[in-house]
């Protein structure tokens, strides 16, 4: 019980938060300078009735809080909306760009996972000169922007090397994975350093508890007492920083999908952005707060799961 009243109190504050964040986030883009009418007569001279059959249809010329109103009426619905730029459904372009995204950001995150704790773990248990060395190659990389490494990569393995394409998303799964490949490392090399320093002072700290040296003292063997003992007590501060990795993760793909021409959620936002294109932008926006959220909510749920000393029961105050 203390479970569902858990998920469903969250649930509630995220409701809340979404439909604040609506607003912050329409306002944004209303107080934006420049206006959609603008792009769309591309800087020539128009009629009045022109002008005003523009706003009519885009419902520009309404005030703030109706025009808000209205956008959030169809939101509810599932209408974000026409695309300015496109001239298409808002949706249709989610829908057609976000397997791209997700899986550029799903590729990214088993490498951060995969590497990060690996290395994580290895520095934290053999210590000395290869500790020493890890440390060096996570400084490098956490001190390596996502763009930076996206140039970086590009420049090398696809146009130097030509072992991987330029940029695109190819056709297929298989060809998907390929083309994405470069974009998956340049966003995830920041991660990786970040995770693999987090694992690695997690399991530093558990390996001087003192339920360490008693497992020790007990004959217990050294990988037993790593994988039981330390890595797991460590894991809650993992899976925290899991979820900053994944919010983040989301926040970068913009550059990186920019940079290798991907043509995800993140390339249709920086476009979208330039060309005044409002609609997209918004629903973009919302849909990022929105992730972010879930992301939030699932590790929170997760968290007692691999950390018993943590509870979803709320705290009572004493008598």
């Amino acid at each position: 019980m203390s479970f569902l009243r858990f998920t469903a109190r969250r649930l509630a504050e995220m409701a809340a938060t979404l439909l604040g964040a609506s607003f912050v986030i329409f306002g944004a883009m209303y107080l934006a300078p420049g206006n959609p009418a603008s792009f769309l007569l591309s800087g020539r001279s128009a009629s009045p009735e022109a002008l005003k059959a523009i706003n009519d249809q885009y419902h520009l010329d309404e005030p703030f809080l109706l025009q808000y109103l209205r956008w959030l009426g169809q939101i509810v619905h599932g209408d974000f909306g026409r695309s300015i730029t496109y001239r298409t459904d808002v949706s249709r372009l989610l829908a057609d760009r976000l397997p791209a995204t997700l899986l550029l950001v799903t590729m990214a995150l088993v490498l951060v996972v995969a590497i990060g704790v690996l290395l994580g773990w290895i520095g934290a248990v053999r210590g000395g000169a290869v500790d020493s060395t890890i440390l060096v190659a996570t400084t490098v990389a956490v001190g390596t922007p996502s763009f930076v490494a996206a140039v970086l990569l590009q420049g090398l393995f696809a146009v130097k090397l030509g072992w991987f394409p330029t940029g695109g998303t190819g056709d297929g799964l298989g060809q998907m994975l390929w083309h994405l490949a470069l974009p998956a490392v340049a966003l995830a090399l920041y991660l990786i350093g970040m995770l693999a320093r987090v694992t690695r002072a997690a399991m530093q700290e558990v390996l001087g508890q003192e339920h360490v040296t008693v497992a020790r003292s007990r004959g217990v063997a050294e990988h037993e007492v790593i994988r039981r003992h330390v890595f797991r007590n460590a894991l809650g501060t993992v899976l925290t920083t899991g979820g900053l990795i994944v919010s983040t993760l989301l926040v970068c793909t913009v550059l990186v999908e920019s940079a290798f021409s991907v043509g995800g959620i993140g390339q249709l936002l920086e476009l979208s952005t330039t060309t005044k294109d409002f609609p997209t932008v918004q629903a973009i926006s919302l849909l990022m707060v929105g992730l972010f959220m879930a992301v939030n909510l699932v590790v929170d749920l997760l968290h007692p799961l691999v950390d018993p000393r943590v509870t979803l029961a709320p705290k009572r105050s004493a008598a």
